[in-house]
């Protein structure tokens, strides 16, 4: 399913088809566990709908543009740490206590 008819939908269209989804999940699980089918990859397909009608519900709330040409965002650039300062080294024969937890 695509992402972008997945945001000019509605949200009570988006809940409906996410009821939709999770119908057609749990009959193709439950003919897996039953031995009826073995098709793994409508499974996965169905799960990655799912978390993209997720995805899309939650953007709506936070109020999140996203792109209409079907780019990802720019994100900014991260900074990479300074390594200005070298770290501490350990004393020799000095050993990490190890939690038995």
């Amino acid at each position: 399913m695509d992402v972008e008819k997945l945001r000019n939908l509605t949200d009570a269209e988006l809940l409906h088809q996410q009821q939709e989804l999770n119908d057609q999940l749990f009959r193709l699980k439950f003919q897996l566990k039953m031995g009826q089918t073995e098709s793994l990859t409508k499974i996965r397909g169905l799960r990655k709908d799912v978390a993209r009608i997720h995805t899309v519900i939650r953007e709506k709330e936070l109020g999140i543009e996203a792109p209409s040409n079907g780019h990802k965002a720019e994100q900014p650039a991260m900074r990479k740490p300074s390594l200005s300062q070298p770290l501490p080294a350990r004393a020799p024969g000095k050993r990490r206590k190890r939690s038995l937890l």
